[in-house]
């Protein structure tokens, strides 16, 4: 497949999300004219009184979709930019974060606030549930790889798959002690959402897709000496046993907080760099900025497709993220096969 540029990228993907984000304000069980809706947004931010909408559209706007779409975007794009770094670091593009346990840790340190802790702090102790899972989990895991020689990749491996076995049959338990409330709620938060928003859940995304994404393009260099072999990367001068701890840790904190605040989403991590790859190439000065719009375009699509596919019910998007990237990546397999082979 022949490469683009990343001066043609960048701008048809920029475009594409700004399409997706006047979708995102305007479709769903209610829909709203476009033109409107944008003027409303407009005047939210400056104060202005433009939009001829009523005073329930605007807040459908405002204190619904707006919310949602910015949660879509910013979990996309740490979803996919931690899928990538994953990726350049294990030099795999089978590699996601749930190889190194991080997601399924995550989900059980959330499982666990949602059914022992009251509802009203379930808000703020989530997160911290998740992110504690984990960081647990993959330092767990990281410890069993660690060797005389360095950490193994293939034990690292087989030590988050069996992480995630465990992290699995404990939350088969508390599935089964859940009251039917809890129950529901954990259900459709293991199927993932962007629906449910709260503002100090959107700023704790916020802040860290920022820090996230900062640090990661730093490590691009690296990242890309990487790419020769662990050997040639240490004689470049990279102490590649602290490269991994750091990046793991940040991975970690990523996963944490998208989990915490949307459930599991499946597929961005791992189909999205590999996408990218294709098209422009493992550059990581270029595949980890790319990585976050598209990652971040693609969330927000399967978002509206959520809400439209069954008006007016919706769909987990963690559900179309699946029915999206399960058939996509077994057509990017057949085309790469030779490659894994």
């Amino acid at each position: 497949m022949q490469r683009l540029s990343y001066s043609i990228v960048l701008p048809i993907c920029l475009a594409l999300t700004v399409v997706a984000i006047a979708l995102s304000l305007t479709r769903g069980a209610m829909p709203l004219p476009t033109n409107e809706s944008l003027l409303t947004l407009w005047d939210g931010m400056w104060g202005t009184r433009y939009s001829d909408l009523a005073q329930f559209q605007q807040l459908v706007v405002l204190d619904l979709r707006l919310p949602r779409t910015l949660l879509a975007l910013f979990v996309g794009a740490m979803l996919a930019q931690c899928g990538a770094v994953m990726q350049g670091l294990f030099r795999n593009p089978l590699a996601d974060p749930g190889i190194i346990g991080a997601s399924s840790g995550a989900a059980l340190g959330a499982a666990i606030a949602i059914i022992l802790l009251p509802a009203a702090l379930q808000g703020i102790a989530t997160p911290i549930a998740a992110f504690i899972g984990a960081l647990v989990a993959t330092l767990l895991v990281f410890k069993l790889a660690q060797g005389e020689n360095g950490t193994s990749i293939i034990m690292l491996l087989l030590a988050g798959v069996a992480v995630a076995a465990f992290a699995g049959a404990a939350m088969g338990f508390l599935n089964v002690v859940a009251d039917d409330q809890a129950l529901r709620d954990i259900t459709l938060w293991q199927m993932g959402s962007v629906a449910h928003v709260r503002s100090y859940s959107l700023l704790l995304c916020f802040i860290a897709m920022i820090i996230i994404a900062c640090y990661f393009q730093r490590q691009a260099l690296a990242l890309n000496a990487l790419l020769l072999g662990e050997s040639e990367a240490r004689h470049l001068g990279i102490n590649v046993e602290w490269l991994k701890i750091k990046i793991i840790i940040m991975v970690t904190i990523g996963i944490g907080v998208t989990v915490s605040v949307a459930g599991i989403i499946g597929f961005i991590g791992l189909v999205i760099p590999h996408l990218v790859r294709m098209l422009t190439g493992p550059d990581h000065r270029i595949l980890l900025p790319l990585s976050a719009i598209v990652g971040a375009l693609l969330l927000l699509l399967a978002d509206i497709g959520a809400r439209l596919l069954m008006v007016p019910s919706e769909l987990p998007v963690g559900l179309v993220t699946a029915i999206i990237g399960a058939p996509f990546f077994i057509i990017l397999l057949i085309k790469q096969r030779r490659n894994f082979t």
